[in-house]
């Protein structure tokens, strides 16, 4: 063996030494580099200032919704906080709290060995002090930078400060979720009580939420989980000595109540719109840190006294089978958002119970579906007026004649009318009028203000279905896309639409022409007031105005809707000028009333989120509900009239009204014979005469309009 040289040694120890003293430079230097700016501990009662986004209504008094939220906090003295709640803390979190300095490295090595024998990730080393130190002042980056500041800022706090005035701003500061921070808030929060009342089994379940109170919520999906972890802090508070084994069983067999979830938002499906388009824009972390408020449209009054009115329908309504209901109210003249609920009560539970509301059409009610913005509902004949507006712009009038008889309109079917399938297969078409009558020869305004199918669907052949189609658009109605495939039931709803957009499109009769998309935000200012964000939507003219005014003609005149919906309907309010028009879509599965002045649009549906129908129409579910509505706005408003159309002197007599006397003929018979539904419509008028005994020779007038 040989020895070692003693000359040799001497070198190593040299360069061991060099080593190490190079070792600590280096630390020295990075611990300076990492540390050189590190705030000072000083008062952990007093927190960093969240920012959060906060949505107004219009006035900018009412808060509906904090995003994010800023820290509900309660600063309490340590005495008035449970005991349970400190010991069941420091079991879970920090057992040797009163023995370590600020770094327990037993503790590190102990999580070390538990996390490689359990092949696991779930022991953490962080003391108290680290977790205070990271909750104010660092954040859960994982970082050698973070982790060397917080050691040193952690070492620092508890040469300065006692143990027991660590553990007190701890209890103060830490998050439990529910934006409640501190053990006041959340014993609030969760159980109503104050923290000093606070059982052992209770504090147990608050602490078992600090490691991750989002995960753990009991209003999430793993409150069986939370329960669980609070079965672990409570043994360990027995193997430590803080509880017998009889408080540990009594604890273990204590019954935990939660309070009702106390998120606060007003108008929550409103809201929700308006934080989609924030979201969508500014992105979330953007929102949670920057501060921003956001002054809305919404009518905080209006919205209140609506959901009211809903609430207060919903056991009629259900009793026909309308399990649920939205609504929205529209300022035409703006296009400002006023009120809008996109289910009855968004705060209510689906139902039936156990149907997967987030499943397509498995719930007759889905409260956080909404149906007033996502929705996509058939309109009935609600979506007449488009149609007769379309005619209207190619010269077809109010008091334009068309005949109100069984017609079948599909020509390779049986003319009569009484066929299921033509010849080549395809579905005959002969609606019929809601009551089952024919009333002959009626004008358009009776037509639409009396809702007659059968007439309805001539305007929209007259009109076209395409043009029809571009008057939907250009009134902002974007869910009609599948354009090759709508026929003529189109007029009575064959196509889905959704009631925001529907009410908006009312907008353009009341506005006389004008359409302006809603508008939901008036501005958005930074935290410290600055305008980063205003509306300035411009009405675009897409309706002439003296068409515009013939509709509203139409539809505010309750004489000639009174023989199908009565003098005193819903849909009437006496002493004010309101346009008004019903949809009922086949089998009543939907039910519609939208109606208007001049300063206001108001849309109501009632169905079920699955498509069951419902057993009443529209106008017996939805009218009443619209008709409070409306009535509260027109009570709040200064009375205000629509203008009178202009009378219309430059058309031929036939688009006027005027036809020769005891004239039998289809208006095709005028305008184009070459139609091939020319044949179909004048069988329809001949069936009807010869059975209600006037059949006579067709008129042989040629006179064109």
């Amino acid at each position: 063996m040989k020895f070692i040289n003693k000359k040799n040694l001497i070198i190593a120890g040299k360069y061991l030494v060099f080593l190490f003293l190079a070792g600590c430079l280096a630390f020295l230097a990075l611990l300076i580099y990492y540390t050189w700016d590190l705030p000072q501990p000083e008062k952990f009662t007093e927190t960093p200032f969240i920012q959060s986004t906060k949505i107004y209504d219009k006035t900018g008094k009412v808060l509906l919704y904090d995003i994010y939220g800023e820290e509900k906090r309660e600063i309490v003295s340590f005495d008035k906080i449970s005991d349970n709640l400190k010991h069941a803390v420091l079991v879970s979190e920090d057992a040797r709290f009163y023995e370590h300095g600020g770094i327990d490295f037993l503790g590190i090595v102990r999580a070390i060995f538990i996390d490689l024998t359990s092949a696991s990730k779930s022991q953490g080393g962080s003391t108290i002090t680290q977790q205070l130190i990271r909750t104010v002042y660092l954040t859960g980056q994982k970082t050698i930078s973070r982790k060397i500041r917080e050691v040193v800022l952690s070492v620092e706090l508890e040469q300065k400060y006692s143990k027991d005035q660590i553990l007190d701003w701890y209890l103060n500061a830490i998050p439990f979720g529910e934006n409640a921070y501190g053990a006041e808030a959340a014993s609030q929060t969760y159980f109503n009580k104050p923290a000093s009342d606070l059982s052992v089994a209770q504090a147990a379940t608050l602490t078992s939420l600090i490691p991750a109170p989002s995960h753990y919520s009991p209003y999430g999906p793993y409150k069986s989980e939370l329960l669980s972890k609070k079965n672990t802090v409570l043994e360990r508070m027995k193997e430590l000595g803080y509880i017998t084994g009889e408080q540990l069983q009594e604890a273990k067999n204590e019954k935990i109540t939660f309070a009702e979830t106390t998120t606060s938002i007003k108008a929550p499906d409103f809201v929700m719109y308006v934080k989609k388009y924030l979201d969508d824009k500014y992105g979330e972390d953007y929102l949670k840190e920057k501060g921003l408020r956001v002054y809305t449209t919404l009518d905080y009054d209006l919205q209140q006294y609506a959901e009211q009115v809903i609430k207060d329908s919903d056991a009629t309504n259900k009793a026909k089978n309308a399990n649920n209901a939205a609504m929205v109210a529209i300022d035409p003249k703006t296009g400002e958002i006023l009120a809008l609920m996109g289910s009855k009560n968004y705060f209510a539970k689906p139902y039936p119970e156990g149907c997967d509301e987030k499943g397509p059409n498995k719930c007759l009610f889905a409260p956080k579906y909404d149906v007033a913005t996502m929705g996509q509902r058939q309109p009935g004949s609600s979506f007449k007026p488009f149609a007769y507006a379309t005619a209207f712009k190619k010269g077809y009038t109010a008091n334009t004649v068309l005949w109100d008889v069984k017609t079948e309109f599909n020509p390779n079917c049986d003319p009569g009318g009484n066929a299921v399938t033509g010849v080549n297969g395809s579905a005959c078409y002969n609606p019929q009028d809601y009551d089952g009558r024919n009333r002959g020869l009626v004008t358009l305004r009776t037509a639409l203000d009396c809702s007659l199918n059968i007439p309805a669907v001539k305007v929209l052949y007259l009109a076209g279905i395409p043009d029809t189609l571009q008057t939907a658009k250009d009134f902002g109605i974007t869910t009609l896309t599948d354009t090759n495939n709508y026929g003529l039931s189109l007029v009575l709803g064959g196509g889905d639409v959704n009631l925001l957009e529907m009410t908006s499109a009312y907008g353009v009769f009341a506005s006389e022409g004008n359409y302006i998309s809603p508008v939901s935000i008036l501005k958005i200012t930074d935290a410290d007031g600055n305008i980063i964000e205003q509306s300035r939507e411009q009405p675009t003219k897409v309706l002439d105005t003296q068409i515009a005014r013939q509709m509203s003609n139409i539809l505010s005149d309750n004489d000639a809707r009174t023989p199908i919906f009565g003098a005193h309907s819903p849909l009437y309010i006496p002493g004010y000028q309101v346009a008004a028009k019903t949809g009922t879509t086949q089998n009543f599965v939907d039910g519609w009333t939208m109606g208007y002045t001049p300063f206001a649009v108001v849309g109501v549906w009632t169905g079920n989120n699955n498509n069951t129908p419902t057993t009443d129409t529209g106008v017996g579910v939805t009218a009443p509900m619209w008709n409070k509505i409306m009535t509260k706005i027109l009570l709040s408003h200064p009375v205000e009239n629509f203008v009178e159309p202009d009378p219309i002197t430059d058309r031929g007599p036939v688009l006027l009204g005027q036809l020769p006397p005891n004239d039998t003929n289809s208006i095709l018979f005028y305008v184009n014979q070459n139609s091939p539904q020319y044949p179909l419509w004048q069988i329809g008028i001949n069936n009807w005469l010869i059975s209600t005994g006037q059949f006579q020779q067709a008129a042989t007038s040629t006179t064109l309009p």
